[in-house]
């Protein structure tokens, strides 16, 4: 499902991979209020899948998704060659993956952050990783 907001210039789009639904419903909101269209995925075979057919701006995804986990997904995406310059942001309810920076590095990941995670701070991210200005316009949390 993409969410376009009818802008001169397409907004980024930001992949959102979360097998929770509610989770991916508040991810797709915030990230709607914030000036970006998404696209959605529950596992990580569907957002591979996603990547490769939609080319987002940047991935946001859980490391405990379904099938192929967000650890295996990252790799698969900087593997190839067509989506190895996508950023990656992370979001984890896993507290403990964070004793393990090395893990992160090795599967390309760009940035975590613990779960729960304020809107705010999600939305700032993103837009660091884009290495972007925020447009004046969008929702302020």
């Amino acid at each position: 499902m993409s969410q376009d907001r009818g802008t001169e210039s397409p907004s980024p789009l930001v992949l959102i991979v979360e097998d929770d639904l509610d989770t991916r419903a508040l991810y797709r909101y915030v990230l709607g209020m914030s000036g970006f269209r998404t696209v959605e995925a529950h596992n990580g075979h569907q957002a591979l899948e996603k990547a490769r057919d939609e080319r987002p701006n940047l991935v946001l995804t859980d490391l405990a998704v379904p099938g192929m986990d967000g650890f295996e997904l990252c790799r698969a995406l900087k593997q190839s060659p067509q989506l190895r310059e996508i950023p990656i942001l992370a979001v984890t309810g896993h507290a403990e993956y964070l004793g393990d920076p090395d893990r992160f590095r090795q599967a390309g990941i760009d940035r975590v952050l613990t779960k729960p995670c304020p809107p705010d701070l999600l939305v700032q991210e993103i837009w660091r990783l884009l290495r972007v200005t925020a447009p004046t316009s969008v929702q302020s949390w």
